[in-house]
């Protein structure tokens, strides 16, 4: 767009949306209202608290076996990383002496075999 037609670009900064979090107890109390419900009133419920079917279905699901809660999404840590992270460099450090005795055991065996040939070259 330039200058010279008069019209200039469209500067407007928008906000960025938010994704909305719901306390359980605000889904305990959807899923509730929805059991009270007669046949073709979810749907309205629905459009009245601005939500979708999915999170109806997921909440019920979860609300059943009493598993509905605040829990954030994602990945969970990992209590034990410190430990795991301890436990790998213990790993690597251990793998290098390992390497190293073996290197050294080769070299004893190859030291061997040339004082034997050099034992039996003297015997001869």
């Amino acid at each position: 767009m330039s200058a010279s037609n008069g019209k200039h670009p469209n500067t407007e900064v928008r906000p960025q949306t938010t994704r909305r979090r719901f306390t359980a107890a605000y889904k305990r109390k959807i899923v509730e209202e929805a059991a009270q419900c007669a046949q073709g009133e979810i749907g309205a419920l629905l459009r009245r608290k601005g939500l979708y079917s999915s999170y109806l279905t997921k909440w019920r699901a979860e609300y059943e076996p009493g598993t509905l809660n605040n829990n954030a999404r994602g990945p969970r840590a990992n209590p034990n990383a410190a430990e795991v992270k301890r436990l790998e460099r213990e790993n690597a450090r251990l793998q290098r002496k390992l390497a190293q005795a073996e290197a050294i055991i080769e070299a004893q065996k190859k030291l061997a075999r040339l004082l034997e040939s050099q034992q039996e070259d003297e015997t001869r």
